[in-house]
């Protein structure tokens, strides 16, 4: 019995899943809300799945990358459930998620590309050959930077919609965000080939908006 959850995406999304078929989701779109929402959405799946939080036998976590506020959320709050209830906690890259979300529409066929918003301009993206199998490491562009890299290639998620003028093949009616059921579904299906997970922790790819300024001057007397 997995409970899925990631707030890597502007989408705070939670699933539950007893390893044959998702029992229950929610999703919710609000890229400033992740600490509030997540918990009542996982208090939601866990209601219609018709279970507690003691019968949960795994955590499944999208470890981004995200940006550094909303990726923590899911994070912490996946350390927490999984040190209290003494279960293990999968980490799920969230592309990998996005892209398997992307095929069970069934219209990818061959290699493509997933692409988030990763604000200042620039996307979270990766290379697929099939929904089920990433090619390169995630990794934090400029769009023009890696136009010729992803020109032509059928591209999913909401960095692609973005810029379309970069990815010319993006997909509109593509999952764009984060789907904790589809997260759940591929977690499943790894579980039972028994694949390795990814350790929950987060993928950042760069530094967090939030520094200390450079000359910092101290203001208490020495």
């Amino acid at each position: 019995m997995l409970l899925a959850f990631d707030t890597a995406t502007p989408a705070i999304t939670a699933a539950v899943h007893d390893g044959t078929a998702v029992r229950a989701e929610s999703t919710q779109v609000d890229a400033r809300r992740h600490g509030e929402l997540l918990l009542p959405a996982v208090d939601t799946v866990l209601s219609e799945a018709g279970i507690k939080l003691d019968a949960v036998t795994g955590i499944v976590v999208g470890v981004g990358p995200g940006p550094y506020t909303g990726l923590r959320v899911g994070l912490v709050t996946a350390a927490a459930f999984g040190d209290a209830l003494g279960i293990p906690v999968y980490g799920v890259c969230t592309l990998d998620g996005i892209a398997y979300a992307a095929g069970r529409m069934g219209d990818l066929d061959g290699p493509f590309v997933v692409a988030t918003d990763a604000r200042r301009k620039e996307v979270y993206w990766a290379r697929y050959t099939d929904p089920r199998t990433r090619t390169s490491d995630p990794a934090v562009d400029r769009p023009a930077d890696i136009a010729d890299e992803v020109a032509g290639l059928p591209a999913v998620g909401a960095g692609a919609v973005l810029y379309p003028q970069v990815f010319t093949g993006a997909r509109a009616h593509a999952p764009q965000n984060q789907s904790a059921a589809a997260l759940a579904a591929l977690a499943a299906e790894r579980l039972a080939s028994g694949a390795d997970f990814l350790p929950p922790l987060p993928l950042y790819l760069r530094r967090p908006d939030a520094q200390v300024p450079a000359g910092y001057k101290a203001v208490m007397p020495k």
